[in-house]
């Protein structure tokens, strides 16, 4: 059975969608461009308008149908399993982290060419693909060995192999796509970055802490080093008495 943060998520985007269509059908294109413009992310508007909440929103829109289907498609198939294993706090956690990440990437791809004097596109970037990618990548981690059918063709993939697939696709779409496919390949391997670093973040601070830790125990080695030399050798002398 779908879980209830999927659930949720499911409802509110196609509800989203759903006022997005009413606004078009009313207002016609004006009325969709002013919805992408103010909830959607535009990097331009986010910075320097002060556009903070777009980070988040741009998540619930979509391009069109076949953009919210399949995006909701790969979270009922991926996301349910994420949820029964962490819960539903956990899942709304990581899965808006992924998201809001993503979007922050997005920002500062679209920004950086301005140090070069390159004025970003201004096109916005909409959908929770983001998101999505890194549900996917946090499947590849809990569940590796998970077979996955590529409909309609009669061929089954490990989860791991399937999302490495899904990420060397998205990396050389970047690299060769430019601005043609109307795709934002930033924001996909954004959530793919993000959602790896929050999945592996006990492992890099646990690998961190064991360095500060052999390099205070280096340190204590070398001034008992200096500490023997300078007392010829010689163990410290015993005592007289002890104190408690």
């Amino acid at each position: 059975m779908i879980t209830p943060a999927v659930k949720t998520l499911l409802i509110s985007m196609t509800a989203v969608f759903l006022g997005q269509t009413a606004v078009a059908l009313t207002y016609h294109q004006d009325g969709s461009n002013w919805i992408y413009e103010h909830f959607g992310l535009v990097p331009g508007l986010a910075v320097f308008y002060a556009y903070i909440w777009q980070p988040f929103t741009y998540i619930f829109l979509h391009g069109g149908l076949w953009h919210l289907l399949i995006n909701m498609l790969v979270l009922w198939m991926f996301g349910c399993d994420l949820e029964r294993v962490w819960g539903q706090r956990k899942f709304y956690t990581y899965f808006f982290t992924c998201g809001v990440g993503a979007g922050l990437i997005v920002i500062a791809a679209e920004l950086l060419p301005m140090a070069w004097h390159h004025m970003p596109s201004g096109i916005p970037t909409v959908g929770a693909s983001g998101a999505i990618y890194g549900v996917l990548v946090a499947c590849a981690v809990l569940f590796p060995d998970r077979q996955i059918w590529l409909i309609p063709f009669p061929v089954t993939l490990s989860m791991r192999v399937y999302v490495s697939i899904m990420v060397a696709i998205e990396f050389f779409s970047e690299l060769t796509s430019g601005t043609g496919d109307n795709v934002s390949h930033v924001c996909h391997l954004g959530g793919i970055v993000i959602g790896y670093l929050y999945l592996r973040r006990g492992s890099f601070f646990y690998n961190m802490r064991n360095s500060v830790s052999d390099w205070k125990q280096r340190r204590l080695r070398r001034k008992f080093k200096v500490y023997m030399q300078q007392r010829g050798g010689d163990p410290p002398s015993r005592p007289d008495r002890w104190v408690n």
